[in-house]
């Protein structure tokens, strides 16, 4: 496990920083045994695992105070980012409650959100639970949404995560690139993944999400395309494609790409017209979508850039956003670059900002050769966006 106290440190600043600038007091994030229930928060804000209740308040004028378990004092001290760190032994209302008097917050954000899974962190019977803590005060009459702060603080990137997801992507395109000499004719989708597998094992590395569907494999044009995992009914056939989505967490951070081969049927064979007009397609429909993407710019404005180029060229829409966050997760929570289609309740219309992290994601059928897709991983800068990952330029060929 990589040491995370500098980063820890980082986002907590930031956190201080953007309740000041969203006029919010403080934020509460309360959780307990999070091996079972995490909080996506507690990764930035602490980046260890609690067993009793514990709480971890930042306030806008950059205090930062945790009240823990007396047994996890120690480890909580050694992250080196909250100026005060209360124990208790019996139970945590007592100190909780004296906290939040003493601070005395007019708004006091918590985690729980609708539309955004990574700023609803906080389980409905820990709510309760609070609630019950805090009766004799009006202190839950003041609770707050948390989700525009987790929003911020996810989605801007600190220097050093912007270094830890660039790493993460040169590792996962260098394993793209091994993918492509390995593959061949005969083999199965699942013998691809196995590979992979193996050079994650070999790096001691995971998979960006759950490895059973990490690498997705799609070999010809029968083969599902979306989450289903790799197939062993599914083989590796001369004049097809084979697409593949993919990433690493590497150092507790992610990448998300996709990449395309033409398997050829002999080594004069080039990648049919009918495919390389797909790819086209789908570059420049990436392409727009980055052009697009801009500080101010919310959501659903990128998607539809990307999404009319697709439709203008002659090809259905896609059926999924254009685009997610990534960070610790390779869906990273906050705003989505999708359409405002009710599943992403108001996520699309989050705003762009700069620090953001992306991946940019659509494709194409080509009837009788399979899926033409492309994902590449994009940084949110003042001027717009920049790639991170080095574009995939023309259809790779086994």
């Amino acid at each position: 496990m990589p040491d995370n106290s500098r980063l820890v440190r980082e986002k907590l600043d930031q956190a201080a920083a953007i309740l000041d600038e969203l006029g919010i007091d403080a934020w509460l994030t309360f959780v307990r045994e999070t091996a079972l229930s995490p909080d996506p928060s507690l990764d930035l804000i602490l980046g260890l695992d609690m067993v009793w209740q514990s709480a971890f308040i930042v306030t806008r004028d950059n205090q930062r105070i945790a009240i823990v378990g007396k047994h996890d004092m120690e480890n909580v001290e050694a992250v080196g980012g909250y100026t005060t760190i209360i124990p208790y032994v019996e139970g945590i209302r007592e100190s909780l409650l004296s906290v939040l008097l003493q601070i005395d917050p007019q708004t006091l954000a918590l985690n729980y959100s609708e539309s955004d899974v990574a700023a609803d962190g906080l389980a409905h019977g820990l709510m309760l639970l609070l609630q019950r803590y805090l009766i004799d005060t009006d202190l839950a009459e003041r609770f707050v949404s948390a989700e525009p702060v987790i929003a911020a603080l996810r989605g801007r990137k600190s220097h050093l995560e912007v270094e830890r997801i660039q790493a993460a992507i040169e590792t996962t395109l260098a394993i793209f690139y091994q993918v492509g000499e390995f593959a061949r004719p005969g083999m199965s989708e699942v013998e691809v993944a196995s590979f992979v597998h193996d050079l994650c094992q070999e790096q001691r590395l995971d998979t960006a999400w759950e490895a059973d569907y990490c690498p997705t494999v799609s070999a010809g044009p029968s083969s599902p395309i979306g989450h289903a995992g790799p197939m062993v009914q599914y083989v590796i056939k001369p004049g097809a494609l084979v697409h593949m989505d993919f990433g690493v967490r590497q150092d507790d951070y992610c990448a998300d790409l996709q990449r395309v081969w033409y398997v050829r049927r002999d080594e004069d064979d080039a990648p049919p017209h009918a495919v390389r007009q797909g790819f086209e397609v789908v570059r420049g429909a990436l392409q727009a979508g980055l052009e697009a993407l801009v500080p101010g710019a919310q959501g659903w404005q990128v998607d539809a850039a990307a999404r009319t180029a697709i439709v203008e060229a002659g090809y259905p829409e896609y059926q999924h956003a254009f685009g997610h966050h990534v960070g610790r997760a390779a869906h990273d929570g906050s705003t989505v670059l999708g359409p405002r289609w009710e599943r992403y309740g108001d996520t699309p219309m989050g705003v762009i900002e700069a620090g953001n992290v992306f991946a940019i994601e659509l494709g194409v059928e080509v009837e009788g050769y399979g899926y033409v897709g492309q994902e590449e991983n994009v940084l949110v800068t003042p001027e717009g966006g920049r790639w991170l990952s080095d574009p995939q330029t023309e259809v790779w060929v086994i």
